[in-house]
């Protein structure tokens, strides 16, 4: 058996300005704190704390992470990080205030652009402040790698080769892995784990700041079949009601 933790970050500063976020470094608010802390308190509650951490790039990954070691008192754990974690690149619609494009395009369009699994946003502009090729984080990036807009297609795309190459070596070693990255990312990598359909994963919402645990056979597929929400860690409730409060978001 081996032991996978899943968490998406805590609440983002955009996400309480209710905008598209994607590869915009939002840091954590102050909910958003609080919430990485409750989800380390709930994996020492439940002896489950990480071996080793992957995170993405983006500081309220990398933060939520810090906060649920502090937490574990596991600062000192090694961590591991890569863009191919990075939340999904929401392209032209970076920035936008999420009710406000509704109400210009229509629901019906910004919720086939949020969830549909094959159809991206229309793709950002070069010249936008936001672009990606201005951040030093992405210089060693190839130009072909670097995306103007993605869909969760291409979020599974890009993130099954870190799935096979970095985290699988930490789980076939024997470790217990915690990878802490974002909403979309993460679906992408439940999709697999779980082997959801492509017109069953747009019903799919994760709680913030909730640790997911999934223990995985040799052929690291979960042992045992069942619900997402059934392999919440902590207050089960609590994350049901979070996980809510996600599916009604505007966009």
């Amino acid at each position: 058996m081996a032991t996978l933790i899943l968490m998406r970050h805590g609440e983002s500063r955009w996400n309480v300005e209710n905008r598209f976020t994607g590869w915009v470094d939002a840091d954590l608010g102050e909910r958003g704190c609080d919430e990485a802390r409750a989800g380390g308190r709930a994996l020492r509650e439940a002896g489950l704390a990480p071996d080793v951490v992957h995170t993405s790039l983006l500081v309220r990954a990398i933060r939520t992470a810090d906060l649920a070691l502090d937490e574990l008192d596991r600062l000192w754990l090694p961590v591991r990080r890569s863009w191919r974690l990075n939340e999904r690149h929401y392209g032209g619609l970076t920035g936008l205030d999420k009710k406000a494009t509704a109400e210009r395009y229509g629901p019906e369009q910004v919720h086939i652009w949020r969830r549909s699994y094959d159809v991206p946003p229309p793709p950002m502009e070069p010249s936008s402040e936001f672009h990606a090729g201005r951040d030093p984080r992405y210089r060693d990036l190839p130009p072909d790698l670097l995306p103007a807009t993605e869909c969760l297609k291409d979020v599974v795309v890009r993130m099954l080769p870190y799935w096979y190459d970095s985290i699988v070596p930490d789980l076939r070693a024997g470790a217990r892995v915690l990878v802490a990255a974002h909403g979309n990312s993460l679906r992408a990598l439940v999709k697999h784990l779980d082997r959801i359909g492509d017109d069953v994963i747009a019903d799919l919402n994760l709680p913030t700041g909730v640790p997911i645990r999934y223990e995985l056979g040799d052929d690291l597929f979960p042992a045992e079949a069942m619900p997402v929400e059934d392999r919440y860690v902590g207050d089960v409730e609590a994350a049901k009601a979070a996980a809510a409060a996600v599916a009604r978001q505007a966009g």
